[in-house]
């Protein structure tokens, strides 16, 4: 009966391009991020880190757009730092004020840098202390960090998405259990009779409840180790 309802929802359900173009037009809710988050493994600081992460590869795309343009260095990063997506402009407005004021933007860019997902921040500082004592060029020094950015988001898209199948085996496996008494309550065995009316069964719950968990995380920390990696 269930194969058979989602099979009529599939038949009579939106059409997926549809779908799709749904989910790109409109931005996502923060329950439906918090939604997600759980569904795919990924805690808030990581979906901070994202963010920041994703902002500073759009920051620096920026700011060698507007070097190239001819504007100045501190006038070009003010106007990249506004124009980008970041989780939290609050904190970006020394840097902006620093910026325009011709204040002492490297440090700015470290005072700003959070400690996740902040290494493009550090990375342009940098490059901007080099400029600033070389005299190299700062629009090509800004250029390469976005494509070295790009590439490292590339790569941990890549390792996600590995990463993606061990999660969704674990919690199947996690599962199981549950499925297996709804097996045996429907073959008349009185799974929770036992579990919950001897002593033996309290024993049996409470190991396999320990040993679930442990598994769990086992693997949630073999998966972080490989994502640090």
């Amino acid at each position: 009966m269930l194969l058979v309802a989602l099979a009529v929802w599939l038949w009579t359900g939106p059409d997926p391009g549809t779908a799709r173009l749904r989910r790109v037009r409109h931005r996502p809710r923060s329950g439906s991020r918090s939604l997600r988050a759980r569904l795919t493994g990924r805690s808030r600081p990581s979906l901070r880190a994202a963010a920041w992460r994703a902002g500073s590869i759009e920051l620096c795309q920026g700011l060698a757009a507007e070097l190239t343009a001819g504007r100045t260095a501190g006038e070009a990063l003010a106007r990249a730092v506004s124009a980008a997506d970041f989780p939290d402009p609050v904190v970006l407005r020394p840097l902006i004020a620093a910026a325009r004021d011709g204040g002492d933007v490297p440090a700015a860019l470290l005072a700003a840098a959070p400690e996740q997902g902040g290494e493009a921040f550090r990375r342009l500082a940098a490059c901007w202390q080099v400029s600033v004592t070389v005299g190299a060029a700062l629009s090509v020094l800004v250029d390469r960090l976005a494509g070295s950015l790009r590439e490292a988001q590339a790569h941990r898209q890549d390792v996600a998405g590995q990463l993606a199948g061990p999660r969704a085996t674990a919690r199947l496996l996690a599962g199981l259990p549950v499925l297996g008494l709804l097996m045996a309550a429907g073959l008349g065995m009185r799974p929770l009779h036992f579990l919950f009316g001897s002593p033996a069964g309290v024993a049996c719950l409470a190991l396999g409840l320990a040993l679930d968990g442990c598994g769990l995380w086992w693997t949630n920390r073999l998966v972080t180790r490989a994502q640090q990696a």
